[in-house]
């Protein structure tokens, strides 16, 4: 879709975070229809019915038909499938939210700094882009900033506890305890892409904060010029 000629750089800005926003919804949609279809064939859960079928083409070593139990065939293999399928959306999932709260933060900080960027910038890695920074310094005078804090604070405790668990499996020997340890910083670290979101929600209300004053100043240009076109299309006395 072509952007818009008549943006101001604060309209496309907003709009390229809001975008970064939508693209985390979908994914966080899908890996919650991903989470429910897992649950639904639950083998726990679950009980396979006995009914068995004859394979006429497959022999048992004792040269009788081999048989089957379809349903809990069926239950096993898209188990597996839509497993599979909760990892990846998973894992895409969580880079969207941290495009989306990086990608805020980045234009708070590019903002703060006098800059008038168009759109949110990242760099690639086979040719994807990578999250960026996401913390905001220099929001002392926002009324969201306590909150926006302790969101990041929740963001950087996953972030932690990712690199600790990675750190642990990268060892040759890994203890009980470490291993102990290992699991509880994979399960905190789990939480990272509703962190992330979270934390784009609110870095995504400080946007429109930090571009208060460029867009007044925008309205008073405007205002300025709308006058000087009134004035020149007055008739001379």
């Amino acid at each position: 879709m072509p952007e818009k000629k008549s943006q101001h750089w604060t309209e496309s800005l907003f709009d390229s975070v809001y975008a970064l926003y939508e693209t985390a919804c979908e994914y966080q949609l899908a890996h919650r229809a991903a989470q429910v279809a897992v649950e639904t064939v639950n083998i726990d859960r679950r009980k396979a019915h006995e009914g068995r079928i004859t394979l006429e083409d497959q022999t048992t070593v004792y040269g009788k038909f081999r048989t089957c139990e379809t349903h809990a065939d069926a239950l096993f293999g898209l188990s597996r499938l839509y497993g599979d399928l909760e990892s990846e959306v998973g894992r895409r999932y969580e880079h969207a939210a941290c495009l989306f709260a990086s990608g805020a933060a980045w234009a708070i900080r590019t903002v703060l700094d006098g800059e008038t960027p168009a759109r949110v910038s990242f760099q690639t890695e086979d040719g994807h882009p990578v999250p960026r920074s996401m913390q905001i310094p220099g929001l002392d005078t926002y009324s969201g900033g306590p909150g926006l804090d302790a969101a990041y604070d929740a963001v950087r405790r996953c972030m932690d506890a990712a690199e600790c668990g990675e750190d642990l499996a990268g060892r040759d020997y890994v203890s009980d305890h470490e291993a102990g340890e290992m699991f509880r910083a994979g399960e905190v670290a789990g939480g990272l892409a509703e962190a992330a979101f979270a934390y784009g929600l609110l870095a995504q209300r400080a946007v429109n904060f930090v571009l208060l004053e460029p867009r007044r100043a925008r309205e008073s240009e405007l205002a300025v010029a709308r006058a000087v076109a009134q004035q020149a299309a007055q008739p001379a006395n």
